[in-house]
């Protein structure tokens, strides 16, 4: 996948569309997560009418606001063939709302499979075509080429695993090949193979958690976007972003999704919740 190239299709390539949200909506990407506390919280039955009522409130309440929406795929999935028809629903009103999908489904496999997960995430004719998706390279950052391809061909983006913010990962994570190069780093430096040259930015992003050590890796030369978990309920605060990351990363864009989402089921407040979190970021960030 050639960043520098844009989408085969003629359509603007994710960088520029990223590039463009961010600008006009501020650095916050917002989980939906229609988690079984969340509903009870909300005070909702767990059941697909409460279920689906989560995940549109939310949906509406913020696509017109922020840049990223990123529905949690497993939550929805759990419902069966409902919960796919409300996935279905989220993705068509936070577009038409002009907000960015990014469907977390953090699939990874190998050969005509992974082919198929990109057709069914990628594709403009797919039913849950989202602007990009987030992948696990763990069977190889090479068995990944499917999605990069189909990202390339329908202007989307794909955000690869790399640093996350799960303690679980650091063993696999902070693993050192025969280079001296950590697994995370040298999957940032894959990525930034696909972005050479992308202009404003790449379509290749990776996932870095807010909650990982100062310097682990090393996003100077990725040219695309970071996805960083871990803001918010996790933790992370606007000051953790500085000290992670610095001051001359570019793409950054931190994702919460508990901190906000349990302000509902009220409108107001959970846009209010999202813009305290783009002013918080705004602060820290050039």
């Amino acid at each position: 996948m050639n960043g520098a190239g844009g989408a085969s299709s003629g359509v603007p390539s994710f960088g520029a569309r990223l590039t463009e949200a961010v600008a006009a909506r501020g650095p916050l990407c917002v989980g939906v997560d229609p988690h079984p506390a969340l509903l009870e919280a909300w005070g909702l039955p767990l059941d697909v009418a409460g279920f689906e009522r989560f995940a549109l409130t939310a949906t509406e309440a913020l696509a017109d606001s922020v840049a990223v929406l990123k529905p949690q795929s497993a939550f929805f999935e759990a419902y069966g063939a409902a919960g796919i028809t409300v996935l279905e629903r989220v993705i068509s009103t936070a577009r038409q709302a002009g907000a960015l999908v990014l469907l977390d489904v953090k699939r990874g496999d190998i050969g005509s499979t992974m082919a198929a997960y990109a057709a069914a995430y990628l594709a403009d004719t797919a039913p849950l075509a989202a602007d990009a998706i987030t992948v696990s390279p763990y069977l190889g950052f090479g068995a990944l080429e499917p999605a990069f391809t189909r990202a390339r061909e329908t202007g989307r983006g794909v955000f690869v695993l790399a640093r996350t913010s799960n303690p679980e990962g650091h063993t696999v994570q902070r693993a050192r090949d025969s280079r001296d190069v950590t697994v995370a780093q040298s999957i940032v430096d894959e990525a930034a193979k696909l972005n050479a040259g992308a202009e404003p930015l790449g379509d290749v992003g990776v996932v870095v958690g807010a909650t990982v050590e100062p310097d682990e890796v090393r996003l100077d030369t990725l040219n695309g976007p970071v996805l960083v978990p871990g803001f918010g309920a996790q933790g992370a605060t606007a000051e953790d972003l500085r000290r992670v990351f610095g001051s001359g990363v570019r793409g950054l864009l931190p994702t919460s999704s508990r901190d906000i989402l349990r302000h509902g089921p009220d409108a107001e407040a959970l846009r209010a919740a999202a813009e305290r979190a783009k002013d918080s970021i705004a602060s820290i960030l050039p």
